[in-house]
């Protein structure tokens, strides 16, 4: 009788282990539900932890406030945890002269978005800007930005227009001359025009050794009485003069 009742003590304790082992595994998956319906509230409350402050950092010159205000308005409303970093740097990308941005949270309740300007490098057909990179983008005019050259073609050689007014403008400034306008047709002709309006017709082919041929005949062609409107260089060997005056060509 004393085993069988020791037994039964034994098994009573093992009872009173296990059921308050599951009471207390009860409570705590209890306590651990509540905190996330907590938490879920508070990241759809606004009001809970609102948004207060975006720290702009990065050079800034062409952007305003107001632009970012007005792209972040409704991104703004919404609470720290429950705003969408990426959404935020699209909304800043989308500014006309923000090239990039990143944007991360920043405790308690801030957004701190780093952003990149475009650096245009050139006037693009007209009513664009290519920017350093050799990409096409539209943005307003602001003051402030330096005198730049006029680039045109399609917009798919807009970099290869680029690197080429480089090259040029390397070459001719070399020798006095300042290249103020690059064109390539779509029939990829080029077109170069100097400061003072010279233009020089350099054709499909060869264009760097035909601005050479220019630099190298053009002592001759300066020392006659009128003035030089356009230059022909298309030709394997020569050249055509267009003259101011008489609008004559010569060979």
């Amino acid at each position: 009788m004393g085993r069988v009742d020791g037994l039964k003590q034994k098994l009573a304790a093992v009872d009173w282990y296990l059921t308050s082992g599951l009471l207390f595994l009860a409570l705590v998956l209890s306590g651990l539900g509540y905190a996330a319906y907590r938490l879920q509230l508070l990241l759809n409350d606004a009001e809970a932890l609102p948004i207060e402050a975006v720290v702009i950092k990065g050079e800034r010159r062409l952007t305003t406030e107001e632009e970012i205000r007005g792209a972040l308005q409704n991104l703004m409303a919404r609470s720290f945890f429950s705003a969408d970093v990426t959404e935020v740097q699209k909304a800043i990308e989308a500014l006309p002269w923000v090239y990039r941005a990143s944007v991360r949270r920043v405790w308690p309740a801030r957004l701190k978005v780093y952003l990149q300007e475009q650096q245009p490098a050139a006037h693009w057909n007209q009513d664009k800007w290519l920017n350093v990179h050799g990409e096409v983008f539209q943005a307003p005019l602001r003051e402030g930005l330096p005198q730049l050259p006029n680039l045109a073609g399609q917009d798919q050689s807009a970099a290869e227009v680029l690197e080429s007014f480089k090259q040029m403008s390397e070459l001719l400034e070399l020798n006095g001359f300042a290249l103020a306008s690059l064109s390539l047709s779509p029939r990829h002709a080029w077109i170069a025009t100097l400061e003072k309006g010279l233009v020089l017709e350099l054709g499909r082919e060869d264009k760097m050794a035909r601005i050479q041929r220019f630099i190298n005949v053009y002592p001759t062609l300066a020392q006659q009485q009128k003035g030089i409107a356009k230059v022909d260089l298309r030709y394997d060997t020569g050249l055509a003069v267009g003259w101011e005056e008489t609008k004559k060509e010569s060979r």
